[in-house]
């Protein structure tokens, strides 16, 4: 896979790229899934896909929190009631916002966005999709935020 970067960007009026990530967000109290916006989709996309990862969690693989597929390739706010979740590494099917063990410092939390030339099908996990659709991203992008308890 090539460094696909162009015009495709994620953000959320609910979380500032860089900062902490506000309460609200988190497992330790409402769990809400944040607001997210893509903008500059290539017009050869045919779905969307974002994924919400930890990489800093003590696990081999990270902790991924969050996927999502069948999302309408246009700009504007992501509509959370038209697409498919899949797996977040316990198996649920669910956002599950952030809760990184309590002492273990900072954890950082990158938001994925990914156009695709072809649609996914199911509900794959991260690790999953990340090899059987690799060659079908167009472009990505990611904002991240930040956590510690």
């Amino acid at each position: 896979m090539g460094m696909n970067i162009a015009d495709l960007a994620i953000s959320s009026d609910d979380i500032v790229a860089g900062d902490r990530i506000p309460d609200r967000f988190t497992a330790d109290f409402e769990n809400a899934l944040p607001s997210l916006t893509v903008t500059g989709v290539p017009a050869a996309a045919v779905e969307l896909a974002i994924i919400m990862h930890d990489p800093d969690a003590p696990l081999p693989q990270g902790f991924t929190h969050w996927t999502a597929y069948g999302i309408a390739p246009r700009d504007g706010v992501i509509d959370t009631d038209a697409l498919r979740t899949g797996p977040n590494t316990p198996g649920d099917k669910a956002w599950s916002g952030p809760q990184p063990p309590v002492g273990h410092g900072q954890h950082h939390y990158y938001f994925w966005v990914y156009a695709l030339s072809r649609a996914v099908s199911g509900e794959p996990s991260r690790e999953d999709f990340l090899a059987d659709y690799a060659d079908a991203i167009i472009e990505q992008n990611r904002f991240v935020g930040t956590y510690s308890r």
